[in-house]
């Protein structure tokens, strides 16, 4: 089977269900925002998984990466196809928070906002953690207009939370500075 079909030469894709949609359809702008971000996280687990002390890190951000798979599929739904497609349930959002607290747990408390740097693995957090909020933005649309799955939307929000933490606790476990905003 080929890769290339040639039906997208002309601007429009299918959506899970098989109704046709402009590439620049609001969903497909949410999906593909989210196979960016699964891309970005599949890059930071690849940068953490040399070390032992990243090895729950890496853990949970493979998880992730299958859950993004999920939010996508989700968010690529169109007339037809509302069944194809598990829901995301509950207690994945759960458990995100349940990361976020052990992390944040561990970590000292801030009064002002972390600035992005010192190692390109806390960078990476905040790539991650940004194309988030722009596929969150984007899910926030395509639920507004299409009644697309609404967990998708508190999942990325959780998401991009769990990144900044995540980068706030790599800057910890590998005795990075952390740059504080100072204005």
């Amino acid at each position: 089977m080929k890769i290339y079909t040639k039906c997208g030469d002309k601007g429009y894709t299918s959506l899970i269900g098989g109704e046709r949609v402009a590439k620049c359809d609001i969903r497909v702008e949410a999906y593909g925002s989210v196979d960016e971000l699964t891309a970005f996280t599949a890059l930071l687990a690849d940068k953490l998984m040399s070390e032992e002390v990243f090895s729950t890190h890496v853990q949970q951000l493979r998880r992730i990466e299958s859950q993004l798979m999920t939010v996508a599929a989700l968010l690529a739904v169109g007339k037809g196809g509302e069944d194809k497609v598990a829901t995301l349930k509950p207690a994945t959002i759960e458990e995100l928070e349940q990361a976020i607290d052990a992390i944040q747990a561990e970590l000292p408390a801030i009064t002002k906002f972390t600035i992005p740097g010192g190692d390109s693995r806390i960078s990476l957090c905040h790539v991650c953690r940004t194309i988030c909020r722009r596929a969150e933005r984007a899910a926030l649309r395509a639920i507004d207009l299409h009644q697309t799955d609404c967990h998708t939307a508190a999942y990325l929000n959780r998401l991009s939370d769990y990144f900044y933490v995540l980068g706030r606790h790599i800057t910890r476990l590998t005795s990075t500075e952390e740059i504080l905003w100072i204005p």
